[in-house]
């Protein structure tokens, strides 16, 4: 270590060019690094789901989860599976063991969901996928003086126009009822016809479903043929056929009730601004940033707002990245303050020049760092970045240590500005390279910590090591080569030291 530290000392262009080094990769990658709220994490858990339409919670416990259930139970690496039936379909959630690899049992659960050749026909194709946590971004309210129907199909329109918008994929309604269409059935038509209340509903649930039909080779490819009968709307149900009559006339489901298009009866209600309201949620997917998400939608707000309606209002609501900007705000106010505090204070105890450079290795470390997180998987969300607000007050301890022993050995010994350099360099090395590395020792059990809270904790030591041990290169490599310089030509001391 001695020879390496006398060597930096010795070949300034070589310190230089780490430094530069360092500082053009965190310059170039800060841009594309990933910015959110809260960092991504899985939830060590896998979602089997499967579509059986028309059938009720009972019958898709036995036909669907209790199948699934029994196909999984004795997978390596399961913790835990809980299993919901809804109308017309079924999930099955798995937690994962802690330590074992959520994406391989995420495989070996679709070998054995895909091995199942007992689903019913009508069911669908089964989907497996890992649990990730979703990122919700901000918010747009559709409120104003205005039915219910006409208030939420402005709303499905500003959905489908945000969701095309470039850069954003995930887009969803909330505190909207679903369309609903009832079916009244009349006792007196049943009677007439000859029907009853079950053949109704069988023949709905019969005639109205999407079912694949296969696929037929040709030249030019394969083609997948898919039946396509489900009914949507009121007219629609209105024409299913639920009976045919020997001389070939048939009875429409129109004939024997009253279908109405409608909203189902729930309590999912909003207002906003004391006015009926449609929240439009945009969530953040992948590596997209949730700033230039928000700016997005904040923007796509701007030019929308005036082209609604009469008495229908839009504007942007819960913008989840005002916490995110105002973390960046803070470490920029933060990093610019401290910068200013340690000049200060080596100005005024030691000289102005070795100042300058003892105060350099604050934005040196944290631009090393940046060039590091994508690597480490590590994303600029609040986390990171009060892991930075919390490391700014120690990073530049090593360096100041340094350039003071070599400030004293220079005035003090009557060295030169090479030996004052390489010998108060080397004299702190060893206390001031187990001080930084006991403080990282604080931080390296972190690393280790299990399941999801070990996810979200990871992100502390993920950044403040990283930094220190950066602080540190910057306090041994580079600082002495420029140290070197700036006591070759002695000024006086501080104005401090001077009246001491």
């Amino acid at each position: 270590m001695k020879r390496l530290i006398a060597w930096f000392a010795a070949n300034s262009v070589a310190a230089n060019l780490l430094m530069l080094l360092l500082l053009a990769g965190g310059l170039l990658t800060a841009p594309t690094i990933r910015q959110e709220v809260f960092p991504e994490f899985s939830t060590d858990r896998v979602v089997v789901s499967v579509a059986y339409p028309g059938a009720t919670p009972e019958e898709i416990e036995q036909a669907i989860n209790a199948r699934i259930e029994e196909r999984i139970a004795g997978l390596e690496g399961v913790k835990k599976i809980t299993s919901t039936a809804t109308e017309g379909a079924g999930t099955v959630v798995v937690e994962t063991l802690a330590g074992f690899d959520t994406r391989e049992l995420l495989s070996d659960i679709k070998s054995e969901v895909d091995a199942i050749d007992t689903f019913p026909e009508e069911a669908e194709e089964p989907v497996v996928r890992e649990l990730i946590v979703r990122h919700h971004v901000i918010s747009v309210a559709i409120y104003g003086d205005a039915d219910e129907r006409t208030l939420k199909h402005v709303a499905e329109q500003v959905r489908d126009e945000i969701a095309a918008l470039p850069g954003i994929t995930q887009v969803e309604l909330s505190n909207a009822r679903p369309y609903e269409v009832s079916i009244e059935v009349s006792e007196e038509a049943l009677e007439r016809y000859g029907l009853t209340f079950d053949e109704v509903v069988e023949a709905i649930r019969r005639t109205s479903l999407d079912l694949p039909g296969g696929s037929v080779k040709t030249r030019g490819g394969e083609i997948l043929l898919r039946a396509e009968g489900q009914a949507y709307h009121g007219p629609d149900f209105e024409r299913l056929t639920l009976l045919t009559a020997p001389d070939g006339a048939r009875i429409q489901l129109g004939q024997v009730a009253r279908v109405v298009d409608g909203f189902a009866d729930t309590d999912q209600w909003a207002l906003f601004d004391g006015k009926p309201a449609v929240l439009v949620g945009v969530f953040r997917v992948g590596n997209q940033s949730a700033i230039d998400v928000a700016d997005a939608v904040k923007r796509y707000v701007r030019r929308k707002a005036p082209a609604l309606p009469p008495g229908i209002h839009m504007t942007t609501w819960r913008d989840r990245t005002r916490v995110l900007r105002g973390r960046i705000e803070t470490l920029r106010r933060n990093g610019l303050q401290g910068l200013v505090l340690v000049f200060l204070s080596l100005a005024l105890f030691l000289q102005f020049r070795l100042a300058v450079w003892i105060a350099a290795g604050i934005p040196v470390a944290f631009l090393a760092t940046l060039w590091l997180m994508p690597a480490l998987g590590v994303s600029i969300n609040v986390l990171s970045l009060f892991s930075f607000i919390l490391v700014l007050g120690i990073v530049v301890d090593d360096a100041i240590v340094v350039g003071e022993n070599v400030y004293k050995k220079k005035t003090e010994e009557g060295l030169s500005a090479l030996e004052a350099v390489v010998g108060g360099t080397q004299q702190v090395a060893v206390p001031v390279i187990f001080g930084v590395l006991t403080t990282v020792a604080v931080f390296v059990p972190m690393l280790a910590l299990p399941g999801t809270m070990g996810k979200i904790m990871r992100v502390f030591p993920s950044v403040v090591i990283p930094t220190l041990l950066f602080s540190l290169v910057e306090s041994q490599l580079v600082l002495p080569a420029h140290l070197r310089h700036a006591i070759t030509h002695l000024s006086a001391d501080g104005p401090v030291s001077r009246s001491w």
